[in-house]
């Protein structure tokens, strides 16, 4: 059984987009290749689209993802059409697939506009020097509170999920991707904004402008908003590494 879903805006290209999906494997341009999903550029009719492939569930999940919960790939397309809705920059969502066998999920694909001459918010962090770095970071953090005003938690709000477009006026665009776990909230309390900046960047100089940008736009006192947005990233980094040694710790007894 399968189950499709297509953005009525895109309806004229239902059948080219499902032909992209079931030949995933053997044509398109590859744009990333994960472990665990992969990505591959299509153009449909002069309209560039991702294809993202989700790694198939193990049996748990296969079964959660058909009777329990919505799979990634649902979500994503929910998600990306919810914040369209809100005007907060994503790539058009265009489609989601699913397949199921006897057991439940089997293969799922998340369909979405390619943007072209975009970077990750990770090249901000990465480069002191980049072009007008303390401006991007600025409207970043503009582009966040906005976000936390509407009521959005995208909790995986990280470097490598906001993709940004330099609109050539002094201004910037941004685009968040990789969308399959977000909240909606009437309101976001201050701790969970705080929180849910604590993994944009490990650099105080940055948390330092992103909290002085904060604090404007809130009200909130901005030594209150610095050392909120500190401590929940030092809290975040240790969790990070810490994790990441029990990982190393796991792969060596495996070996």
């Amino acid at each position: 059984m399968n189950n499709f879903i297509i953005n009525s805006k895109f309806q004229s290209l239902k059948e080219l987009v499902l032909d992209a999906i079931s030949n995933f494997n053997s044509k398109g341009k590859v744009l990333v290749e994960g472990q665990r999903n992969a990505i591959k550029l299509f153009d449909i009719d002069g309209f560039v689209v991702n294809v993202k492939s989700f790694k198939k569930p193990n049996l748990i999940n296969k079964i959660a993802y058909r009777y329990f919960r919505k799979s990634k790939a649902s979500r994503s397309f929910e998600y990306a059409s919810k914040l369209m809705e809100f005007q907060i920059g994503t790539p058009q969502p265009v489609a989601f697939f699913e397949s199921f066998d006897l057991i439940g999920l089997n293969e799922s694909y998340y369909v979405c506009e390619h943007l072209e001459n975009v970077f990750e918010f990770r090249a901000i962090v990465q480069n002191e020097d980049f072009k007008n770095r303390e401006e991007i970071i600025r409207e970043f953090t503009r582009f966040s509170f906005q976000m936390h005003q509407k009521g959005v938690e995208f909790l995986d709000h990280s470097p490598g999920n906001t993709l940004i477009k330099d609109n050539k006026d002094g201004s910037y665009s941004f685009f968040l991707v990789d969308l399959n776990r977000m909240k909606f909230h009437s309101t976001i309390d201050f701790q969970t904004r705080m929180k849910n900046l604590s993994k944009i960047t490990h650099k105080k100089d940055m948390i330092e402008v992103m909290s002085n940008e904060y604090a404007k736009l809130s009200g909130e006192n901005e030594t209150l908003v610095f050392e909120t947005m500190w401590k929940q990233t030092a809290d975040f980094q240790f969790r990070f590494h810490r994790k990441k040694r029990i990982k190393k710790k796991l792969k060596f007894w495996k070996k």
